[in-house]
């Protein structure tokens, strides 16, 4: 294990003396591995669609639709998920076991993974597009958004990037659990566009943003014992056999 990697690895598990909660809660900050050019947004994701645009026009009458149609179970959901932005949302589906204060390998790869996110997250102000709510008044999120966020920051969806950035990751880890890992990463964001915080545009740009980092990141030779090292603590653990 080489200096970097050793010390990635120990500034991540320092912050496991925090209490983490029960399953998977707040993941410990961590240093990054990949570069500018790795995270620049001009290069990885396509603009949004203009303000006042058809395709613009037809993703506002999908929130408008989305809003309308919502049962209340799905409305729940979307404030629970907003709520949650961590790898707790993962717990259901990968099962019991998966408790991060308990997985401190996993804990630590994980931190890595979200401190790239963090930074990929300046594509916000790179595009500057407003939310929806920004655009049209009579939207009002789920989320409070608009007494509280930046009306310019629509474009990736934070809680979407991280979704994606942490289920990419794990489903990596858990080939087994790989699909199911995917799916609640898809309905994660999916709450964002329910909760009328969210186009789809931004959260499928958040998909592709996560899709190019997590590939990178892994890729990466100082995340190979890192890897090595979360994998088998989840074997150990008995949430995957491979």
């Amino acid at each position: 294990m080489n200096r970097t990697t050793r010390a990635l690895i120990l500034a991540a598990g320092a912050s496991l003396a925090l209490a983490l909660g029960a399953h998977a809660a707040q993941i410990p900050a961590a240093k990054t591995l990949l570069t500018a050019f790795d995270h620049d947004p001009a290069r990885l994701v396509a603009p949004p669609p203009a303000d006042g645009s058809p395709r613009h026009a037809a993703e506002l009458a999908e929130v408008h639709r989305l809003i309308a149609t919502r049962t209340p179970e799905r409305l729940a959901q979307a404030v629970w998920d907003d709520k949650h932005e961590n790898a707790s949302i993962y717990a259901e589906v990968i099962g019991p076991s998966f408790d991060l204060a308990k997985l401190p390998a996993t804990a630590a790869l994980l931190a890595v993974v979200d401190a790239e996110r963090k930074k990929a997250e300046n594509a916000k102000g790179f595009f500057n597009r407003k939310r929806p709510w920004a655009f049209d008044p009579s939207i009002v999120p789920c989320d409070g958004g608009q007494m509280t966020k930046n009306p310019l920051s629509a474009y990736p969806s934070g809680h979407a990037l991280t979704g994606y950035s942490l289920g990419l990751a794990l489903a990596s880890l858990l080939p087994e659990k790989a699909q199911a890992i995917e799916a609640r990463a898809a309905d994660y964001a999916y709450s964002r566009e329910i909760c009328g915080a969210h186009y789809h545009s931004d959260t499928e740009a958040s998909h592709v943003l996560a899709v190019a980092l997590v590939t990178a990141l892994l890729a990466k030779p100082e995340a190979a014992p890192m890897i090595e090292a979360a994998h088998a603590e989840l074997a150990a653990a008995g949430l995957t056999a491979r």
